[in-house]
Protein backbone atom coordinates (compact mmCIF):
# COMPACT_ATOMS: atom_id res chain seq x y z
CA UNK A 1 0.00 0.00 0.00
CA UNK A 2 1.47 3.43 -1.45
CA UNK A 3 2.73 5.68 1.60
CA UNK A 4 3.56 9.28 1.45
CA UNK A 5 6.99 10.72 2.22
CA UNK A 6 8.49 14.34 4.19
CA UNK A 7 11.56 15.66 3.30
CA UNK A 8 13.09 18.65 5.18
CA UNK A 9 15.93 20.26 3.08
CA UNK A 10 19.22 21.28 4.96
CA UNK A 11 22.94 21.58 4.24
CA UNK A 12 24.37 18.75 5.71
CA UNK A 13 21.42 16.43 5.71
CA UNK A 14 18.01 15.68 4.14
CA UNK A 15 15.55 14.69 6.57
CA UNK A 16 12.91 11.99 5.90
CA UNK A 17 9.78 10.86 7.05
CA UNK A 18 7.34 8.45 5.99
CA UNK A 19 3.25 7.51 6.78
CA UNK A 20 1.41 4.77 7.69
CA UNK A 21 -0.32 2.60 4.81
CA UNK A 22 -3.49 4.46 6.05
CA UNK A 23 -2.09 7.77 5.95
CA UNK A 24 -3.04 9.06 9.45
CA UNK A 25 0.63 9.53 11.13
CA UNK A 26 4.22 10.38 10.30
CA UNK A 27 7.24 9.21 11.40
CA UNK A 28 11.18 9.77 11.33
CA UNK A 29 12.50 7.57 8.25
CA UNK A 30 16.32 8.75 9.05
CA UNK A 31 18.63 11.15 7.24
CA UNK A 32 20.54 11.54 3.89
CA UNK A 33 23.69 13.02 3.73
CA UNK A 34 23.91 15.91 1.44
CA UNK A 35 27.70 17.10 1.73
CA UNK A 36 26.58 20.79 1.52
CA UNK A 37 24.28 20.60 -1.45
CA UNK A 38 21.13 18.70 -1.41
CA UNK A 39 20.86 17.99 -4.86
CA UNK A 40 23.66 15.47 -4.07
CA UNK A 41 20.83 13.73 -2.06
CA UNK A 42 18.31 13.29 -4.68
CA UNK A 43 19.10 9.78 -5.83
CA UNK A 44 19.10 8.62 -2.08
CA UNK A 45 15.56 10.19 -1.55
CA UNK A 46 14.40 8.83 -5.37
CA UNK A 47 15.98 5.35 -4.01
CA UNK A 48 13.69 5.68 -0.58
CA UNK A 49 10.85 6.34 -2.85
CA UNK A 50 11.32 3.52 -5.17
CA UNK A 51 12.10 1.52 -1.74
CA UNK A 52 8.95 2.38 0.29
CA UNK A 53 6.42 2.16 -2.47
CA UNK A 54 5.95 6.64 -1.91
CA UNK A 55 2.76 7.82 -3.69
CA UNK A 56 3.29 11.96 -2.95
CA UNK A 57 6.06 13.76 -1.44
CA UNK A 58 5.64 16.72 0.45
CA UNK A 59 8.80 18.81 0.36
CA UNK A 60 8.89 21.71 3.29
CA UNK A 61 9.01 25.25 2.03
CA UNK A 62 10.93 27.60 4.12
CA UNK A 63 9.61 30.36 3.29
CA UNK A 64 10.15 33.80 5.37
CA UNK A 65 8.11 34.73 8.36
CA UNK A 66 6.24 37.33 6.29
CA UNK A 67 5.40 34.73 3.90
CA UNK A 68 7.66 35.90 0.90
CA UNK A 69 10.40 33.44 -1.09
CA UNK A 70 13.57 33.82 -0.34
CA UNK A 71 16.70 31.99 -1.34
CA UNK A 72 16.07 28.97 0.56
CA UNK A 73 12.47 28.75 -0.41
CA UNK A 74 13.62 29.10 -4.20
CA UNK A 75 16.05 26.15 -3.57
CA UNK A 76 13.36 24.12 -2.34
CA UNK A 77 11.02 25.18 -5.48
CA UNK A 78 13.77 23.97 -7.48
CA UNK A 79 14.75 20.98 -5.99
CA UNK A 80 10.98 19.88 -5.70
CA UNK A 81 10.62 20.76 -9.73
CA UNK A 82 14.17 18.46 -10.06
CA UNK A 83 12.15 15.80 -8.03
CA UNK A 84 9.00 16.22 -9.82
CA UNK A 85 10.91 15.94 -13.22
CA UNK A 86 13.12 12.82 -12.09
CA UNK A 87 10.22 10.81 -10.51
CA UNK A 88 8.86 10.77 -13.94
CA UNK A 89 12.16 9.93 -16.29
CA UNK A 90 12.28 7.25 -13.34
CA UNK A 91 9.18 5.59 -14.19
CA UNK A 92 7.73 6.62 -10.62
CA UNK A 93 5.37 8.78 -12.71
CA UNK A 94 2.55 8.31 -10.19
CA UNK A 95 4.21 9.80 -7.59
CA UNK A 96 3.21 13.89 -6.95
CA UNK A 97 5.39 16.15 -5.40
CA UNK A 98 4.10 19.22 -3.36
CA UNK A 99 5.91 22.25 -1.10
CA UNK A 100 4.28 22.85 1.91
CA UNK A 101 5.20 25.98 4.06
CA UNK A 102 7.38 24.59 6.78
CA UNK A 103 7.46 27.80 8.75
CA UNK A 104 8.67 27.22 12.27
CA UNK A 105 9.22 23.54 11.98
CA UNK A 106 12.43 23.69 13.07
CA UNK A 107 11.45 25.31 16.34
CA UNK A 108 8.69 22.51 16.49
CA UNK A 109 11.52 19.93 16.19
CA UNK A 110 14.03 21.00 18.85
CA UNK A 111 10.97 21.40 21.38
CA UNK A 112 9.70 17.98 20.70
CA UNK A 113 12.71 16.95 20.66
CA UNK A 114 13.58 18.31 24.59
CA UNK A 115 10.53 17.24 25.44
CA UNK A 116 11.04 13.51 24.43
CA UNK A 117 14.00 14.21 26.65
CA UNK A 118 16.85 14.20 23.89
CA UNK A 119 19.31 16.27 24.87
CA UNK A 120 20.36 19.53 22.98
CA UNK A 121 23.49 17.73 22.12
CA UNK A 122 21.98 15.32 19.89
CA UNK A 123 19.16 17.33 18.48
CA UNK A 124 21.43 18.08 15.45
CA UNK A 125 21.41 14.85 13.75
CA UNK A 126 17.68 14.16 14.65
CA UNK A 127 16.40 17.45 13.87
CA UNK A 128 15.87 17.18 10.11
CA UNK A 129 13.92 14.06 10.26
CA UNK A 130 12.15 15.47 13.06
CA UNK A 131 11.32 18.11 11.02
CA UNK A 132 10.21 16.37 7.95
CA UNK A 133 8.23 14.62 10.20
CA UNK A 134 6.20 18.02 11.40
CA UNK A 135 5.68 18.77 7.77
CA UNK A 136 4.52 15.08 6.78
CA UNK A 137 1.98 15.06 9.91
CA UNK A 138 0.61 18.69 8.85
CA UNK A 139 -0.08 17.41 5.37
CA UNK A 140 -2.17 15.04 6.13
CA UNK A 141 -3.65 16.14 9.11
CA UNK A 142 -4.54 18.46 6.35
CA UNK A 143 -5.69 15.46 4.12
CA UNK A 144 -7.50 14.02 6.82
CA UNK A 145 -9.78 17.47 7.31
CA UNK A 146 -10.39 17.39 3.80
CA UNK A 147 -11.39 14.29 3.41
CA UNK A 148 -13.59 14.76 6.91
CA UNK A 149 -15.10 18.04 5.51
CA UNK A 150 -16.29 16.31 1.89
CA UNK A 151 -19.91 15.78 1.52
CA UNK A 152 -20.79 12.25 2.37
CA UNK A 153 -22.78 12.19 -1.87
CA UNK A 154 -19.37 13.01 -3.43
CA UNK A 155 -17.01 10.87 -5.00
CA UNK A 156 -13.30 11.69 -3.88
CA UNK A 157 -11.59 10.24 -6.53
CA UNK A 158 -13.41 12.36 -9.08
CA UNK A 159 -15.32 14.84 -7.23
CA UNK A 160 -18.66 14.03 -8.73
Amino acid sequence: MPVWMGVDLGNARVGLALSDPELTFAHPAGNVLAYGDYDNAMDDVLNAIEDNDVSHVVVGHPLSLDGHEGASARKARAWSERLRYRCVVEGFAGTTVELLDERLTTVTAHRQLSEAGVSSRRHRPSVDQQSATVILQTALDRRGARVEDAPDDVDETNGE
